[in-house]
């Protein structure tokens, strides 16, 4: 029997499943690293640290598995880093991921001039600090020598794989994210390159998401246990790779993911651009794309809240040997739908979708002298959902849901779950597997390898799914809390930049 890898970089944390040919999970593993947040808006990952992170979890599912078995590794990646690296293929740089802000001045300079919509409409990409376009442009003005010594731009996964086998490649589906690449031709857009201060001979060749380099230095083979023969599979993005992974690959069913950060993703069999820029399209696979919009404030959000407001309820919790999480679950479950009128809104990380506003903060509104700790648990899991609600209802012009698949850490809580399809009106399907990405990105690899025809036979690996269905109580008084929460955000948004400024 052999098997193949599924390794998903993510933001916090490199995940990889060795899974046979039909898509069973054999072993998994999970090795997390810090973001480095040296300022208010800096948030940065050490490239090194992921590569230790790589080999560590590809040594644990490999463990006791004969190398000769293993066939390839395909990847899956969170999208819109950047990595600088000189003439020998050297970082420049750290990891600037898609959470960093410093080029917050620069999105909103362009996201003003008509320049901005024409590179939207180009590229699909939205205007905003996340896209390595503008990362780029803001490397221009602050650190000119950087980019005097800069050969190469790339994001994390092709680091990696360039670590891995000596390629620089790039898959369509991570170029797309980029804010450089044509969405049309296919190619790396001259306009975009022109705003970016780079030529493509900076950038690497593309290739698509099933394409396949045939092995591993000999270093990498060491370093990672595995034979010099074992093929790399490109993968395609994180997100790209969750909707695939759940079964959200037709038109009108959509795929909500909430990790450290969060999306909402519908499947279209052609481009589709919002006409104010507020949804990205991005490529999957032939007749498939991606429209929807992520979120900067996911499990992060959840994350601030355990460490800096329950610290005392988080240590009892491990002083028990049971998960915080699951403390701070069970201190919402205690409090009613709507939290005592409690609203939060989750921006503490800025915004993309659906405002796009690197300068949004965050705002706990309706506080009284009777709200409770548990009240404010439950607010912000609620925060977190109606922000995603909205950006439902964005993506509902590209294509009308008639079905969704919810997917990611948050999708283990049962008390998110009945959130999610309270505060949506529409019942939610939860997949048996967590890790989506893992398994499609596995699945893209036995396509590239020869062990199946199409990617459609991933809904035979997907495995028992579970229904939740929507209270209608519940849902109508979310209702009326979701017009609060739109209202207060549309009334806020203007002054978001003035508060920002505050910490400046």
């Amino acid at each position: 029997m052999t098997y193949l890898i599924g390794t998903d970089l993510g933001t916090t944390s490199t995940k990889s499943v060795l899974y046979d040919h039909q898509g069973h999970v054999i072993a998994s593993a999970n090795v997390g690293y810090p973001l480095y947040h040296d300022t208010v808006t800096t948030a940065e990952e050490d490239p090194e640290e992921i590569w230790q992170a790589v080999q560590a979890t590809i040594h644990q599912v490999s463990a006791g598995i004969d190398p000769e078995d293993i066939e390839g590794i395909a990847f899956s990646s969170a999208m819109h880093s950047l990595i600088l690296l000189d003439s020998q293929k050297q970082p420049l740089t750290r990891v600037i991921t898609w959470a960093d802000n410093r080029a917050a001045q620069d999105a909103a300079e362009l996201k003003s001039q008509p320049l901005g919509d024409r590179l939207y409409h180009l590229t699909g990409t939205p205007i905003h600090p996340m896209s390595p376009l503008v990362k780029l442009h803001w490397l221009t003005h602050h650190s000119p020598e950087l980019l005097a010594q800069t050969c190469h731009v790339v994001g994390i996964k092709e680091y990696l794989i360039y670590k891995m086998t000596g390629q620089l490649q790039m898959d369509y589906s991570m170029a797309n994210a980029t804010g450089l690449f044509n969405l049309y031709n296919f190619d790396w857009e001259p306009v975009a390159l022109d705003y970016a201060h780079i030529t493509r001979t900076q950038l690497p060749p593309l290739v698509d998401t099933d394409a396949m380099i045939d092995g591993l230095t000999t270093a990498a083979a060491n370093d990672l246990g595995l034979l010099p023969t074992t093929k790399i599979i490109m993968g395609a993005s994180d997100g790209a790779l969750s909707n695939l992974g759940v079964g959200a690959d037709e038109p009108g069913v959509a795929a909500i993911t909430i990790g450290t950060s969060g999306a909402v993703r519908v499947m279209t069999k052609q481009p589709y651009l919002d006409p104010e820029g507020r949804l990205f399209c991005y490529y999957v696979a032939p007749h498939h794309w991606i429209v929807g919009g992520p979120i900067n404030n996911g499990g992060q959000v959840f994350r601030w809240v355990r460490d800096e407001l329950f610290t005392t309820e988080s240590q009892t919790a491990r002083a028990n040997q049971q998960d915080p999480y699951d403390q701070l679950t069970a201190l919402a479950a205690t409090v009613p739908v709507g939290a005592h009128g409690l609203l939060f809104h989750p921006y503490l990380s800025g915004e993309r979708a659906p405002l796009w506003n690197a300068d949004a903060r965050g705002s706990l509104l309706g506080v009284t002298t009777t709200t409770t700790k548990a009240d404010i648990a439950r607010a912000v899991l609620e925060g977190i959902v109606m922000n995603l609600n909205t950006v439902l209802q964005l993506t509902a012009a590209a294509e009308p849901v008639h079905a969704i698949r919810a997917t990611g850490g948050f999708a283990r809580s049962s008390l998110w779950r009945q959130i999610l399809t309270d505060v949506l009106g529409q019942p939610i399907t939860i997949p048996a597997s967590f890790e989506s990405s893992c398994l499609a990105a596995a699945v893209i690899g036995l396509k590239a390898l020869g062990h199946i025809d199409d990617l459609t036979a991933i809904h035979a690996m997907i495995g028992a799914t579970e229904t939740y269905q929507p209270n209608a109580a519940n849902h109508q008084l979310y209702h009326q809390h979701q017009v609060v929460f739109d209202h207060v955000t549309a009334q806020l948004a203007p002054l978001y930049h003035e508060i920002a400024t505050l910490n400046r």
